[in-house]
This record gives C-alpha cells, sequence and structure tokens, in this order.
C-alpha cells in the first residue's frame, strides 16, 4: 500500500515590474498555465471606480476636486498631487492598502480553497512596500526592462506624455532596487511574444504547473 504524500501548501509568487514592464503579460500567461493571479492593481482599481469602497474616504479626504464625474477618483489629477506632496501619497496609501489587504486575503481563501497549486500575487509596488508583502510569499519575481522601453510600450498604449511617464517612473522603485528584491528575473526586452512565452512556461514548470 501506497503511503500518501503531504500536500504541499500552494506556492505564493509576488510578480513586480514597472509601468510598461510587461508584468501584466506575464501574470496573464502564468493565468493560463493554471496559477490563480490576485492582481492588487485592479483591485486598487475596483475600489477607486464609481461606487468603489475607497471613493467616499477619498473624497472626504482629498475633497471633491479629486472624483470625475462618474465618481471615480480622478487618476491624472491624483497622480499630480502625490508627485508634488509626499503626505498626499501617504494619506491615499493609508486609504487604499487596507481595503487591498482585506480584498487580497478573500481571493487568497478562495484560491486555496478551489485547490490552486500556485497564487500569483501581481503588485506593482512590491519593492516599495519593504518587507510587507516579502513576508507573504515565498518567491519575488521581477519582469525587467530598461526604461526607454517603459516609455515606449506605456505611449504606444496609452498615449500618456514622455514627461507624464517619468513622473510615474520616479514614484515607483527604481530598477536596482526592484532587482535587489528578486528571485527570479524575466528580462522582457527584445523578446518575441512566443520568445517570453518561453521564458513563462519554463518559469511555471519550475513551481510545478
Amino acid at each position: 500500500m501506497t503511503t500518501p504524500q503531504p500536500t504541499r501548501s500552494p506556492w505564493r509568487i509576488g510578480l513586480t515590474g514597472g509601468i510598461g514592464s510587461g508584468k501584466s503579460t506575464v501574470a496573464n500567461m502564468l493565468a493560463t498555465h493554471g496559477a490563480a493571479v490576485i492582481d492588487a492593481d485592479s483591485i486598487s482599481r475596483g475600489l477607486t471606480a464609481p461606487g468603489g469602497g475607497a471613493m467616499a474616504a477619498i473624497a472626504l479626504t482629498f475633497g471633491p476636486q479629486m472624483v470625475d464625474a462618474q465618481g471615480a477618483m480622478d487618476r491624472q489629477a491624483m497622480r499630480a498631487l502625490v508627485f508634488q506632496n509626499p503626505h498626499a501619497k501617504q494619506q491615499l496609501e493609508a486609504i487604499i492598502h487596507p481595503l487591498v489587504s482585506q480584498t487580497t486575503a478573500e481571493q487568497t481563501q478562495a484560491a486555496v480553497q478551489s485547490g490552486r497549486r500556485v497564487l500569483v500575487f501581481d503588485v506593482p509596488l512590491l519593492a516599495e512596500s519593504g518587507e510587507r508583502w516579502r513576508k507573504q510569499v515565498d518567491r519575488v519575481i521581477v519582469v525587467d526592462c530598461d526604461a526607454d522601453t517603459q516609455r515606449q510600450r506605456v505611449m504606444a498604449r496609452s498615449g500618456l506624455a514622455p514627461d507624464e511617464i517619468d513622473r510615474i517612473i520616479a514614484l515607483q522603485a527604481t530598477r536596482p532596487k526592484r532587482l535587489a528584491c528578486a528571485d527570479g528575473v524575466i528580462f522582457n526586452q527584445g523578446l518575441s511574444l512566443a520568445q517570453l512565452q518561453t521564458q513563462v512556461a519554463q518559469l511555471a514548470a519550475d513551481f510545478g504547473l
């Protein structure tokens, strides 16, 4: 009679990268291999959408000028404010982070209960969070490229002006800081989609997918 092997807890992978790095593309590819992707940025956007759970506190803290005509947070106005005012950034994070953490915990529990073997936490600001996220994951994977590639991709997909993109990049961790927290790196520069898929397939296989 074969002795049953103990069941390993799901792998918890922190996935991060700067704007325009291709992190979301990598997350979607991992999902096709069977990973449960828990997207902190998507959760955050939902909280700041019309009727989102953070909107009442945002309006109260920052005033009605930070709420657009549809009732969502005016993201461009908020980006400009937090770039000029570090205290405003702290105030916004104090509103958003606890709500993101709560929703993340709920989605994580649902994924574990459904038997998922790999949980991928898509966290744009993982490197900026210090030990908060590092303690919650088994491995950190960074999707990396240089700043010129970031600018080209973001301009192509969103039409933002170069100076606006540079402001966003300046608010994120530096490339060396992100790489310093990595257990593994996908260098997503000069790759075709097929080449990127090959790298992601190898990463998925490393975690048993």
